[in-house]
């Protein structure tokens, strides 16, 4: 038995919109939606210098079951580059992408197979070693019922398996359910290694055999943050070898600068300046978050002189043509305890109500927004985590402006 190579990508979510950027400045903002075509040109790039002997791609090349005419072109012209080079491709649609769309088609050359919406194996022989690789695609959007049972089980010995599966670790709620399974139920099947997609997080669920998420080739939104991209494999029987392979072009994270001893604006811009320049040294374009942290009484009072939104007009303004470009798409005070217990009175009853609220009452309390006719389909659906955030920025703001009027 021999060592085969391939590489493991998913969700590419070519030509995705991007939303909740738009007061970023023209030029960023067209290079932030490029990027998704960005990522994936880096891994078409990366796939023919380092000639894998296939690549599997699992779910969600497109962001819409549509297919935007010009994603279609730009996966096609890969698919062609590839196949100049004789690198097959093995491509299974996810719900984003699903059979049951409808779109202009392109015809993709004979190097790429893509799997049926009915559960496929195929063969090939890499050297003396035989692999199968199974696989299948959505038909529709919405597959919300278990696939893993119709995965048939290893039955050559001396053959290696790979599953392909856009789905859902069961009870993982991060993203839709779709397809779910578990890990014994594909352990179960005595494959070599399982690439999964749909998850845009990456992570190795079980070592041996691999059963593995890649992750998305490049972050779409505030929830994805950090690097993205995808897996180079080595793989034999009983034994593998991962390698994470970077593709992002623009990276979103949240970044922290510290107020300690800050009393002057100033000051504050040139600690600003420097955060920012070592994430832009370590990666390259951004979109961050900044928390600013150690803040004391007199921090606090500089920056309640002017309202946040300022602050953060002049830090966009300072890094509008440094290269990279890193957009700065927000900025929270970590409010330390020794100034919130300076609070009384009014501060705390309106802080004893909020902290009875759950999740349901937050949603009433921001359904004006997501009613408005002209934004409200511009925006995605908040998650637990971004409700923890506005009642954080809530707290936040009535410690301000209650405290000092007190």
């Amino acid at each position: 038995m021999s060592t085969i190579r391939f590489f493991h990508a998913a969700d590419l979510h070519l030509d995705s919109p991007f939303k909740g950027v738009s007061s970023m400045p023209a030029a960023q903002l067209k290079s932030l939606r490029e990027s998704t075509f960005h990522a994936f040109q880096s891994l078409i790039d990366y796939t023919v210098q380092e000639k894998p002997d296939f690549l599997l791609i699992v779910g969600d090349i497109y962001d819409g079951e549509d297919r935007s005419l010009r994603a279609q072109h730009k996966f096609q012209q890969g698919m062609e580059l590839l196949n100049k080079h004789q690198i097959p491709v093995f491509i299974s649609y996810g719900n984003h992408d699903h059979l049951g769309g409808k779109w202009t088609r392109f015809q993709l050359p004979a190097n790429v197979h893509v799997f049926d919406k009915k559960l496929e194996k195929k063969h090939i022989r890499i050297g003396q070693q035989d692999v199968y690789i199974s696989g299948f695609s959505y038909k529709e959007r919405h597959v919300k019922d278990s696939m893993s049972s119709l995965f048939e089980e290893a039955t050559h010995d001396d053959a290696l398996y790979i599953g392909m599966l856009h789905g859902s670790l069961a009870g993982d709620t991060t993203h839709a359910v779709y397809a779910p399974f578990t890990k014994d139920e594909l352990i179960s099947k005595k494959y070599d290694y399982w690439a999964l997609g749909h998850i845009h997080k990456r992570q190795v669920i079980h070592a041996e055999p691999p059963i593995v998420y890649s992750g998305n080739l490049q972050s779409r939104h505030r929830n994805e943050k950090g690097i993205k991209g995808f897996y180079d494999v080595s793989l034999e029987k009983g034994q593998s070898s991962l390698s994470f392979v970077p593709t992002s072009s623009i990276i979103y994270d949240e970044v922290i600068c510290s107020c300690k001893d800050i009393v002057h604006a100033n000051e504050w811009f040139e600690a600003m300046d420097e955060v920012i320049d070592r994430f832009r040294s370590e990666h390259g374009a951004g979109v961050i978050e900044v928390l600013l942290t150690e803040i004391d009484i007199q921090t606090q009072s500089m920056f309640e002189a002017t309202p946040m939104d300022e602050w953060l007009s002049m830090i966009r303004e300072n890094q509008e043509f440094k290269d990279p470009h890193v957009w700065v798409q927000s900025i929270t005070l970590e409010m330390p305890e020794m100034i919130e217990m300076e609070s009384s009175g009014l501060t705390e009853q309106v802080l004893s109500v909020m902290e009875n609220w759950d999740t349901q009452e937050w949603k009433e309390i921001v359904s004006d927004v997501y009613q408005h006719s002209r934004s409200s389909r511009f925006m995605d659906k908040l998650t637990e985590d971004e409700y923890k955030d506005i009642e954080q920025n809530a707290r936040a703001f009535i410690h301000r402006e209650l405290t000092v009027k007190e």
